[in-house]
């Protein structure tokens, strides 16, 4: 089982662990302790590198499998035996612009369920850039400039970023905590991570996340597509 570290601390940049697996097929190990995180619900997985005895490893893809974290490497350094101690880093620089994105993203779906009451239909993204649905009937130009307008007041405000974890039946008694149209969370998670930007918008979410809005920068909505009968595309960017 690995510890995500990144749950706790999305601004950990390095952390110590130990390699408990190796997989010579993929050029796959397994950490003790990680704090890239590996992909989900619309974001992707970190990028950075592992330094293990005197090897420098790129870590090129992490996934999730079960309980644990496979870090993919790159290089052709030989892989490090179980047992290891390796240091991990992370590309903060990219991290840091997904986490912008992310609460960007969460801004916008806050003050559209908030203001339209919308629920989101899908959602990706990669750093400084993205894509999220809404089930909206009809989508105009000057009703986007509005919510565009809106939604960047809101990061102005500096609304601080809170992260909890609460027992499942808990967190499922707070109303309209799953913003998607198809519950994603499946039975056996038992704590439920929830994303608060206070005062807007309180969600189950995974991901990573900056402490206040006003680190997002600026939202702006480059193009927005209808995606079908109920369904319309935001194309964001953060500036």
């Amino acid at each position: 089982m690995t510890t995500l570290l990144y749950l706790a601390d999305s601004y950990l940049q390095t952390f110590e662990a130990k390699v408990t697996e190796v997989d010579a097929g993929s050029r796959g190990i397994v950490l003790d302790n990680s704090a890239f995180y590996p992909g989900g619900g619309g974001q992707p997985c970190d990028f950075g590198s592992v330094t293990i005895a005197n090897a420098t490893y790129p870590v090129e893809r992490v996934k999730k499998k079960g309980d644990e974290i496979v870090h993919v490497l790159g290089g052709s350094d030989p892989l490090p035996a179980p047992g290891a101690a390796a240091h991990g880093r992370i590309d903060w620089e990219r991290r840091y612009k997904l986490m912008r994105t992310h609460s960007a993203m969460h801004v916008l779906c806050g003050v559209i369920f908030r203001d339209y009451g919308a629920q989101v239909t899908g959602c990706d993204f990669e750093p400084l850039q993205g894509h999220m649905d809404f089930e909206f009937d009809t989508l105009g130009a000057e009703l986007v400039r509005a919510i565009e307008d809106t939604v960047n007041q809101e990061i102005r405000s500096g609304h601080e970023v809170k992260i909890k974890t609460l027992p499942r039946q808990e967190a499922f008694k707070i109303p309209d905590l799953i913003r998607t149209k198809i519950n994603l969370l499946p039975e056996s998670i038992t704590q439920v991570r929830t994303v608060e930007i206070v005062g807007l918008d309180l969600q189950a979410d995974g991901g990573t996340h900056v402490h206040n809005t006003s680190e997002i920068g600026q939202l702006r909505v480059a193009d927005y597509k209808s995606k079908g009968a109920i369904n319309k595309r935001f194309y964001i960017s953060v500036e």
